[in-house]
């Protein structure tokens, strides 16, 4: 199937490309349907289920921009389920493999942002950026609308950065918030690229090749974990 793009201020018809199983979104691999069968058990509503799938994946999957990676393997739901943490790309593709097992037609939407909350480390490996290009969020179809849903930031790295924990009730969009919980500036986003039938991995790696310093695609220290370094603002 295509892979389908839907530019910025528009959206898609909910249809079989927004349901079935694709390279990056297999939703059809046992591994993924257990895990939102598990997750959604007892559970009968769209909007119900959504909701729990959103908070599973926040929450079970601890978020690690150090593991940034080309490799296209990464970006596979699947293997991401396997894993214990991931970047908000990652996140996203497993949150919106999750809803399709689960019978709720979802997108991959990305977005560029400014994070004016960071550590010095990450900075450093983005070259002292603090553009994040290409971030990550499920787009889901519930009530005859699309929410957007960002699980990225986990709940222990919020109240350790003092950070607002983005909620997701299926009625509106959960992305993250412009001030923290400190009333600091956040997190900012300057560009929407629109959503996806499936992971554009192409597009993403091309752009990050010409964005990023070609280490932030090494693999990070051993121990090395992004919540252990001091935020900087």
């Amino acid at each position: 199937m295509p892979l389908i793009h839907t530019p910025a201020g528009t959206w898609p018809e909910p249809g079989p490309a927004f349901l079935g199983a694709t390279r990056y979104l297999d939703c059809d691999e046992p591994s993924v349907r257990a895990f939102a069968a598990r997750v959604t058990a007892g559970v009968a509503g769209e909007r119900e289920r959504a909701v729990r799938l959103f908070y599973a994946v926040r929450d079970g999957w601890r978020y690690d921009p150090f593991a940034i990676t080309l490799d296209p393997q990464g970006y596979v739901a699947s293997r991401i389920l396997a894993s214990e943490a991931g970047y908000c790309i990652p996140k996203a593709i497993l949150l919106a493999a999750a809803a399709r097992a689960a019978g709720i037609p979802a997108a991959i939407g990305l977005s560029d942002v400014v994070n004016h909350l960071t550590t010095e480390k990450l900075k450093a490996r983005m070259g002292g950026k603090t553009y994040f290009m290409h971030h990550g969020y499920a787009v889901l179809y519930l009530d005859r609308r699309w929410v957007k849903a960002a699980p990225a930031f986990n709940i222990e790295l919020c109240e350790r950065f003092h950070v607002r924990p983005t909620e997701f009730d299926g009625t509106a969009d959960a992305v993250f918030q412009e001030y923290d919980a400190q009333d600091r500036r956040h997190m900012e986003y300057v560009k929407d690229h629109g959503c996806w039938s499936d992971f554009p991995y192409q597009k993403v790696v091309e752009d990050f090749r010409a964005f990023y310093p070609a280490d932030l695609f090494d693999s990070a220290p051993a121990g090395e974990r992004f919540e252990d370094g001091a935020p900087v603002g």
